[in-house]
């Protein structure tokens, strides 16, 4: 009999979705931005919150978590993501939990960074 899978990426498509990089302010952050965004020739979007280059780094406005950033993981069952990590005793911020109009999770970060990196979990 065949064990069922424990791998993230086959059981709820685990994925990195961006990485976040800290800017001390908007002039930096604006820089930072502008360099990914030539070094990978992707287009830069900016937001209240972070400048995006492309989908695959977000550069923060000075407001940043972690000491390094953060990374992003995009899953597409948050709930069950959440219980797989739970289990491996990897808690969740519920203070940091963005909800969707239907009222599902958008985004919520562990509690503990790892490596000075604060980790979150995303959906569309």
């Amino acid at each position: 009999m065949e064990r069922p899978s424990e791998d993230p990426v086959e059981l709820f498509g685990l994925r990195i979705a961006h990485v976040g990089v800290n800017a001390a302010d908007d002039a930096e952050a604006a820089s930072i931005a502008e360099a990914f965004s030539r070094l990978m020739g992707l287009p830069r979007t900016d937001t209240p919150v972070s400048l995006f280059s492309g989908t695959l780094v977000e550069t923060m406005r000075g407001c940043g978590r972690g000491e390094h950033g953060h990374i992003g993981f995009h899953v597409d069952d948050i709930p069950a993501a959440e219980a797989w990590f739970a289990a491996r005793g990897f808690e969740v911020d519920e203070s940091s939990r963005v909800l969707l109009p239907d009222g599902s999770t958008k985004l919520v970060y562990f509690k503990e960074p790892v490596a000075g990196f604060a980790i979150h979990l995303t959906q569309d």
